[in-house]
C-alpha cells in the first residue's frame, strides 16, 4: 500500500509532517519523501530509500534545513514521491496512494502525444508522474483530479501541496481512506489517524469516495462532493491499519477483537493457550482469548530493535533471514503444549510455514491456526496487496492446483465455505503448512465485525465481487 500525511498551519509545520509521516511507516515498503512550501524558500523536497533504514534516521538531517507553513510526506510502496510539478495550472507537489492497472496503456497514449516521462519507478513509468500529467491536461487542479478518476483503472487517492494550501482527493470508490484532522491553527489530511493523539489533532472529517477538499490552516471546503458508492478495502481493519487508527469511524483494534471473538464462538478444540502472530494477529488473539476464556500467552516474542521489517530487503534470502531472526520462540511456553494461533491472513504461507517449523522444533504438541479473514483466492486488483509474480504463489491457488491438476478451474466453489471443494482446499493448505487444524473466518462474520454494509466494503480477494466505476 502507501500512506501520506499533509499539514497546513499558521505556524511552521515541518515537525508535524515529519512525525506524522513517520506514523505511516507500516504502510510503505521502499521509498519515502517530504515536500514543503514557504514564501521565502519556495518548494523544498527530499526523497530517500527505506530499504536500508527507517524514515526518521533518513530524514532528520533534511528537516533541519526545511521550513514552511504547509507540507506533505509519504511512505510509498514503490515509486519516488512526492513530485514537484511546474505546469500551466501552477506549481504543486503531489503524492499518491495508487494502483493503476492501465498504466502502460495510458503511458503509451501520452508518449504518442510526445509527452515526456522523466521519473522512473524500478525502471518503468512512475505512477505518480502519470497522475501529474493527467492532472495537467485540464485547466484547473480540480478538473485535473476528475480527469484522473475518469482515466485510470484501479485506485488512486491524492494529496497535493499547492503553496500554503492542501488539496486532498480520495479514490473515486473510496478504496483507500483520507481523514482530515484539526487543532488550533492547523489542519492535516492523512491516511492513518494513529498520529493524531501525539500531535494533538482530533478527527474532523472522513472524506467520502471521490470527494475533493481544499484545506487551509484554519478552514477547509469541499470542492467536489462525495460519490454515493463506496468500496473501502476490508483489509484496512484486518491487516493494514495500525491498532489505534479509525476508518469510517470504526477503530482498527476494536474490529480485530470482534474478529477474534467471532472465531472463538465457533471453536470446538481445547488448547492450553491462545496466541497472536505478531503484530496484526495480536488484536485478533485478544478477542479470541476473551471470548473463549483460554489464557492469552506470548510463545513468540518479536525482536525489533535491530531487525527491520521482513519485506524491506530486496534479496529474498535476506528477507527470509530477517523474518526468521525477528521472531524468537519461548520454549518454556511452547514445549508439550497445544496452542490456538491467530493471524490476520494467509497469503503465500511461506513465513507461516517457517513459524510452524520453529514451533515444532520447540516441542509444541498441537498447532491450531485460526485466520481472521476468509481464504484469499482472487489477487487484489485495487491495492498493492497480495502482489505476486503468479497467482500460483497464493497458498489457496497452490492448494487448488494440487487438487485439480490445472489452473483454470471454477474458483467460485472454492470460495463458498459450504462446499466440499472449500473443505478440501482448507485441508490441503493445512497439510502444506504442517498444522494440526486450520479454520478461516466466514465472510459474513468479518463484515459484521467491521460494522459496515457489504456493499460499502471491497471483498474482491475473497469472493471476486466488485462495484466498478
Amino acid at each position: 500500500m502507501s500512506g501520506f500525511f499533509g499539514a497546513t498551519s499558521v505556524n511552521d509545520c515541518v515537525g508535524d509532517v515529519f512525525y506524522g509521516t513517520d506514523y505511516h511507516s507500516h504502510l510503505g515498503t521502499k521509498r519515502a519523501g517530504v515536500a514543503f512550501y514557504s514564501k521565502e524558500k519556495g518548494y523544498q523536497r527530499a526523497i530517500h530509500s527505506l530499504e536500508d533504514g527507517y524514515f526518521r534516521n533518513k530524514f532528520e538531517g533534511d528537516i533541519a534545513h526545511f521550513s514552511g507553513n504547509a507540507g506533505i510526506g509519504i511512505i510509498s510502496d514503490n515509486e519516488a514521491q512526492p513530485l514537484v510539478v511546474f505546469s500551466e495550472i501552477g506549481r504543486f507537489a503531489l503524492s499518491t496512494v495508487s494502483k493503476i492497472n492501465n498504466l502502460d496503456e495510458l503511458a503509451h497514449d501520452m508518449l504518442k502525444q510526445r509527452k515526456v516521462f522523466t521519473e522512473t519507478s524500478q525502471g518503468g513509468i512512475n505512477p505518480t508522474e502519470l497522475v501529474a500529467l493527467l492532472i495537467c491536461e485540464k485547466p484547473t487542479i480540480k478538473e485535473g483530479i476528475e480527469n484522473v478518476y475518469k482515466s485510470i483503472k484501479g485506485s488512486c487517492s491524492m494529496l497535493i501541496l499547492h503553496e500554503d494550501k492542501l488539496i486532498a482527493a480520495r479514490d473515486n470508490m473510496g478504496r483507500t481512506p483520507i481523514i482530515i484532522g484539526k487543532k488550533d491553527g492547523a489542519h492535516c489530511a492523512v491516511s492513518e489517524t494513529s498520529s493524531f493523539s501525539n500531535l494533538d489533532y482530533a478527527i474532523e472529517k472522513y472524506l467520502g469516495p471521490g470527494e475533493i477538499v481544499e484545506i487551509e490552516a484554519n478552514s477547509y471546503r469541499t470542492i467536489r462532493p462525495a460519490n454515493e458508492k463506496m468500496q473501502i478495502c476490508s483489509f484496512l481493519w484486518v491487516y493494514y491499519g495500525y491498532p489505534p487508527s479509525f476508518y469510517e469511524g470504526i477503530n482498527v483494534d476494536h474490529c480485530r477483537y470482534k474478529c477474534g471473538a467471532k472465531l472463538a464462538q465457533e471453536e470446538t478444540c481445547q488448547a492450553d493457550f491462545v496466541a497472536g502472530i505478531p503484530d496484526s494477529g495480536i488484536g485478533h488473539a485478544m478477542g479470541f482469548s476473551n471470548e473463549a476464556q483460554i489464557p492469552l500467552q506470548r510463545p513468540y516474542a518479536k525482536y525489533t530493535p535491530t531487525w527491520p521489517r521482513s519485506f524491506m530487503p530486496q534479496n529474498q534470502e535476506m528477507r527470509d533471514l530477517v523474518a526468521k531472526m525477528k521472531l524468537i520462540p519461548n520454549t518454556d511456553l511452547i514445549k508439550d503444549k497445544s496452542g490456538i494461533f491467530l493471524d490476520d491472513s494467509i497469503v503465500r504461507g511461506t513465513q507461516l510455514k517457517d513459524n510452524v517449523k520453529d514451533l515444532v522444533q520447540a516441542g509444541i504438541k498441537e498447532i491450531h491456526m485460526r485466520i481472521a479473514c476468509p481464504p484469499l483466492i482472487y489477487p487484489c486488483e485495487f491495492l498493492n496487496f497480495s502482489r505476486s509474480r503468479t497467482t500460483l504463489e497464493l497458498a489457496t491457488r497452490k492448494a487448488i492446483f494440487k487438487l485439480e491438476g490445472k489452473e483454470d478451474v471454477d474458483f467460485e466453489k472454492y470460495a463458498d465455505p459450504t462446499t466440499q471443494e472449500y473443505k478440501n482446499m482448507v485441508e490441503q493448505i493445512r497439510i502444506d503448512l504442517g498444522l494440526t487444524s486450520l479454520k478461516f473466518q466466514k465472510l459474513d462474520d468479518l463484515i459484521e465485525a467491521i460494522g459496515l454494509p457489504k456493499e460499502k466494503l471491497c471483498t474482491h480477494c475473497w469472493d471476486n465481487s466488485s462495484y466498478f466505476e
